[in-house]
């Protein structure tokens, strides 16, 4: 359906709109495409089985290229083993996962598991690391905000801060529209309340969350939205 990774909740309301069973199938265009590892239905969630006779994975350090164990999570890399035109050895995909065999798996190859992130995209915020994914894993618990967040980060005095700024539902916009000023306040400090602790329960940072009104956040001229705003000075 799409090039663009999902959370289990997306799986189920694609699942639910179509009447289909959604798989994951993971591919590079720089080696095959799609079909370089799949989910089985069985096992659906708990990582794609990787085409063993055709690529041989490994995740290595993302400082310095050395493999890990299997069950660590670092930088997947390839190396094509039937490719005859233009061989890849060790090609860096910059996705973030972990490689096990599964004693009980349907499958004797090696299983990856879902892609965390990208390497270019993990955030390193008070020596936590973080990537955007795992914060759009929280919003999707969340029917009252829409799926357009921004992560702005700072730092004063050697210390870290994040904010994030993310916009409530058109559904929600809606049913608050005639409401009390009061009675809007309470239900976005409520929902305010619970995001910040779900998101230090589930990421283990703190962020300061910042509601704001449905379509106020910035995009491009092309509609594309910057979801991390990094005003650190890292050099």
């Amino acid at each position: 359906l799409g090039a663009e990774p999902w959370t289990e909740s997306i799986r189920k309301h694609i699942e639910g709109g179509l009447g289909v069973e959604a798989t994951n199938i993971y591919g590079l265009s720089e080696i095959i495409g799609p079909g370089v590892s799949q989910e089985s239905l069985e096992e659906k969630g708990t990582g794609s089985y990787v085409w063993e006779d055709h690529f041989f994975p490994e995740i290595v350090d993302k400082e310095t290229g050395e493999p890990l164990p299997y069950g660590e999570e670092g930088v997947l890399v390839f190396t094509t083993l039937t490719k005859e035109a233009m061989p890849l050895i060790r090609y860096w995909t910059n996705d973030i996962c972990s490689l096990q065999y599964d004693p009980n798996g349907s499958r004797t190859h090696i299983k990856m598991s879902s892609i965390k992130g990208r390497s270019d995209d993990m955030l390193i915020i008070r020596g936590v690391n973080v990537f955007p994914t795992q914060v759009e894993e929280v919003l999707d618990e969340f029917t009252d905000f829409s799926p357009t967040y921004q992560l702005i980060i700072e730092r004063t005095d050697a210390l870290d801060s994040v904010m994030i700024k993310i916009e409530i539902s058109r559904s929600l916009a809606k049913d608050i529209k005639d409401l009390s000023p009061k009675t809007k306040e309470d239900i976005l400090r409520n929902l305010k309340q619970h995001l910040t602790k779900k998101i230090k329960d589930n990421i283990g940072i703190s962020m300061e969350v910042i509601i704001v009104k449905n379509g106020s956040i910035p995009r491009s001229q092309g509609g594309k939205l910057k979801r991390v705003v990094d005003l650190r000075n890292l050099d």
